[in-house]
């Protein structure tokens, strides 16, 4: 993963490697600016003194987590056909991780205190949903919060690095009509990528998995759950997935038959064909916000569908991320280097004001202190420590919960070590709502799911 690389006066330039990074480090020329991600300061350069060339940023978003990879455009002209090609470098690959479930999950849980509080002190009052007026375009917290932290990020590498353009997957269906302007009817759904998207949405609704066997890592292969030559039709909600065994031993079978005797199984799978996808539902209710967000940073917004997305990776034989799927977003011929490591970057807020913790019923079971800072530090630091000796010497890198009496926790990779008193702390990077981990090297896609 390139390092992020800015001048004296914290303009962005260049990233670099991480070879060039450490040899400037070394022989004083820059410091550390950030931890994570990683960002040093030049001492003896500006951005006039620089060249800089044009980088890009798409994203993947989703319910549960956004991709995000960093990329350096160029254009070829390709000898053979008289085209030219896009070709991406792949710079750096980061996964932010939402917390939209956990915001839901609070916020019913503070309705439900404030209705048990209202009607045990005070006289009954009749509902005045009918007085209340939400502005346009309003979305709820949980959903909100995925557009603000994708925001905060796309700016934030902003400051980090010389982007210029944006990518983001946007739209479901290709636009055939600006091809063929008499398409109409289904043929205007159905254009080039039209089974991309519909495989790409069986894959999220039924796990990426076989519906009839639970099979994993196998190919899959589209079955109608009604016949068609009993009458079923091309529907979404009338396909699943399959194994080549299942499907063939389905034949033109009605699901009740072929499952007959594993009515667990059955009952599972008829709830699941009828269950909304609900993080498709959430992808759908935000892109539109998200799109217009991003168009009002003044930079120029690329949208891109998903079976454009998925056409890519599979063409380049790139295993399935967040991170990789966003590295395969939009216009692209070619996608180099990205075998590399992706910066995970978990959404964990910065505290509450509730200081009153709570059993399940809703009785307070304790109380927090008001002072969130002691020795210097505070909740969610990162933190380095240092133990001589005892039971904990070593040393320790990892969040830290602070306390009165000096004795911290600190999260690391390994565990919880607990016990560590602040004068063995020393701070690395202050807490900024977010948790950073790095995730290992994408393996090939021959190794990966063929799904």
């Amino acid at each position: 993963m390139a390092v992020f690389v800015l001048d004296r006066h914290k303009k962005p330039l260049m990233p670099c490697s991480e070879k060039r990074a450490r040899l400037l480090l070394e022989r004083g020329r820059a410091v550390v600016h950030r931890r994570a991600p990683f960002v040093i300061r030049l001492k003896d350069r500006t951005v006039a003194e620089s060249r800089l060339q044009p980088l890009r940023l798409t994203l993947d978003p989703g319910s549960r987590g956004t991709g995000m990879a960093l990329v350096r455009e160029t254009e070829r002209l390709d000898s053979e056909t008289g085209q030219i090609r896009r070709e991406r470098q792949v710079l750096a690959l980061l996964e932010l991780f939402h917390r939209g479930h956990l915001i839901r999950k609070q916020l019913a849980q503070r309705a439900s205190f404030r209705r048990i509080r209202r009607y045990r002190k005070t006289r009954y009052r009749a509902p005045r949903f009918a007085n209340r007026r939400r502005p346009e375009g309003w979305l709820p917290p949980s959903l909100k919060h995925r557009v603000d932290a994708t925001l905060a990020w796309v700016e934030r590498l902003c400051r980090f690095a010389p982007v210029t353009d944006l990518s983001l997957e946007l739209v479901r269906f290709d636009t055939q009509k600006l091809q063929n302007p008499e398409i109409s009817g289904s043929e205007y759904q159905q254009g080039e990528l039209f089974g991309y998207e519909v495989r790409e949405y069986l894959l999220e609704k039924w796990g990426r998995q076989c519906a009839y066997c639970g099979a994993e890592n196998v190919p899959l292969e589209i079955d109608h759950i009604h016949p068609r030559s009993r009458g079923g039709s091309d529907r979404v909600r009338n396909l699943t997935l399959a194994c080549r065994n299942c499907n063939q031993a389905k034949d033109n079978r009605e699901v009740k038959e072929f499952l007959s005797g594993q009515p667990d199984r059955l009952a599972k799978m008829l709830a699941q064909a009828k269950a909304p996808l609900q993080d498709a539902a959430a992808v759908n209710a935000t892109r539109w916000a998200l799109f217009e967000a991003l168009k009002a940073t003044g930079l120029p917004v690329e949208a891109a569908t998903g079976g454009k997305t998925k056409w890519n990776r599979t063409r380049f034989a790139i295993p399935k991320t967040h991170a990789l799927d966003a590295a395969c977003v939009g216009q692209a011929d070619t996608v180099r280097n990205w075998r590399i490591p992706t910066l995970g970057i978990r959404c964990t807020g910065r505290g509450s004001y509730q200081r009153t913790r709570l059993t399940k019923y809703g009785f307070p079971r304790g109380y927090l202190i008001r002072r969130k800072r002691h020795f210097g530090f505070q909740i969610g630091d990162w933190v380095r420590a240092e133990v001589p000796s005892g039971k904990k010497a070593g040393v320790h890198v990892g969040r830290v919960a602070v306390r009165a009496s000096g004795s911290f926790n600190i999260q690391t990779p390994q565990g919880v070590v607990q016990g560590i008193h602040a004068r063995h702390c020393r701070l690395l990077q202050r807490a900024d709502g977010y948790g950073y981990f790095m995730q290992p090297t994408p393996k090939e896609a021959a190794l990966s799911s063929p799904a």
